[in-house]
């Protein structure tokens, strides 16, 4: 008897998965690494705008300061990709051996980056946002505050002005 007990609860746990999901209205926000979503701009008026190629913070507690275009968590943000097993795969059969072929390393999904409040949803929260996908908290925005807003992350700016400001039913693993 001593010896199911723990068998039981620990096979409860795979079954049931060890995360705990939670499901919340949010308003989701878009944003881009472009200098108008994130605040930068390319060269220095000290420079006379010669050094172009690096980029300087335009405004905040840091404006002035190289701009490094890494999030809060020091990771590259990225889009969230869907991988060979998903319904992209479904809908776009003919895409199948193209993938395989020349980009192998697309097969494996890729969450996205969510911009939170860091005070209710630490680094490493997953989140899946419909419309966008899976992503991972890895970025805290200035103008995120409380448990009901986050920002995802597009790689085009014209792909977050298209998604704009939504809200929808997030669901939340902890």
């Amino acid at each position: 008897m001593k010896r199911t007990l723990p068998c039981l609860l620990l096979a409860c746990l795979i079954v049931s998965g060890c995360a705990a999901k939670d499901s919340r209205r949010m308003e989701v926000t878009a944003y881009c690494g472009c200098g108008k979503c994130c605040g930068w701009e390319r060269g220095r008026w000290r420079y006379l705008k010669l050094d172009f190629w690096n980029r300087y913070v335009t405004s905040g507690k840091r404006k002035g300061q190289p701009y490094s275009g890494l999030t809060a968590s020091g990771k590259k943000p990225h889009q969230p990709r869907p991988g060979l097993i998903s319904t992209d795969s479904i809908v776009h059969p003919w895409m199948i051996p193209i993938r395989l072929i020349f980009f192998p390393w697309l097969l494996m999904p890729r969450d996205g980056t969510i911009a939170a409040d860091t005070r209710y949803y630490v680094f490493g929260t997953r989140m899946h946002v419909p419309g966008y996908g899976w992503g991972v908290v890895e970025d805290r925005g200035s103008a995120i505050k409380g448990p009901g807003r986050i920002d995802i992350y597009f790689n085009s700016h014209q792909d977050a002005i298209d998604w704009g400001r939504k809200r929808v039913e997030v669901q939340i693993e902890r």
